[in-house]
């Protein structure tokens, strides 16, 4: 093998490096707010005794979960405008993801509320809390302690996931190695850089998770 790597190379691309680490974050933190707060509604619609609200819930989570997110986001930013719905290309990425996540979340979310036995809740409400009482302090602590592995593992794969924006010019991390490629066609070097930004992303993201589980549902407050 006569290839000869020459990493720095990419040195002077650090501020772009930089610039699309950045960008991946605020991508992977606001599609992890909105995806919960879409998820929560949609969790709550379909486990209600109400057809009108249940049918759409489950119809709208099964289509995002059964398609591919990169189709998703095709619609979004090529298809809308052919309604008359122009968007921009980071805004039709953070529509795209947070909708994606909305959908994944809203299932984890209901697999959680679903896990605490109704005899707590009955009780709770014997004991004269209203609904919303109980949800708040019986069901919300034990169902997020249930699901927070899969919620903290989502938000991981969903950070992963946002290299798929770079098709439309969003200029997150993969796209900058894409940018830095064709400027020095160093491909490899390039793209291994890319690489071990996402895992060393990953291996912090875990850890921090860990940490929170640790802190919040593991370690219990003296009393």
């Amino acid at each position: 093998m006569n290839y000869n790597f020459k990493f720095g190379a990419l040195w002077r691309y650090q501020d772009e490096i930089v610039q699309g680490l950045l960008l991946t974050l605020q991508l992977s933190a606001v599609t992890m707010v909105c995806g919960l707060v879409i998820g929560l509604g949609v969790a709550l619609a379909a486990g209600s005794p109400r057809r009108m609200l249940s049918a759409p819930a489950r119809v709208y989570v099964e289509t995002i979960r059964n398609t591919p997110l990169l189709v998703q986001l095709f619609i979004v930013y090529f298809g809308l405008p052919s309604i008359g719905i122009k968007l921009d290309a980071l805004t039709a990425a953070l529509i795209a993801l947070s909708v994606n996540m909305g959908a994944y979340s809203a299932e984890i979310l209901r697999a959680g509320f679903e896990s605490v036995r109704r005899s707590q809740v009955e009780a709770a409400r014997s004991l004269g809390l209203t609904a919303g009482q109980a949800f708040r302090h019986v069901v919300l602590f034990q169902a997020m302690k249930a699901i927070y592995p899969a919620l903290a593992s989502q938000f991981v794969l969903m950070m992963l996931a946002t290299s798929v924006v770079s098709s439309i010019g969003v200029a997150e991390l993969f796209h900058q190695a894409s940018f830095i490629d064709s400027r020095t066609y160093r491909s490899f070097e390039a793209y291994a850089l890319i690489t071990l930004s996402y895992l060393a992303l990953t291996l912090v993201f875990r850890s921090l998770f860990s940490g929170v589980y640790w802190a919040v549902f593991v370690r219990r407050p003296r009393r």
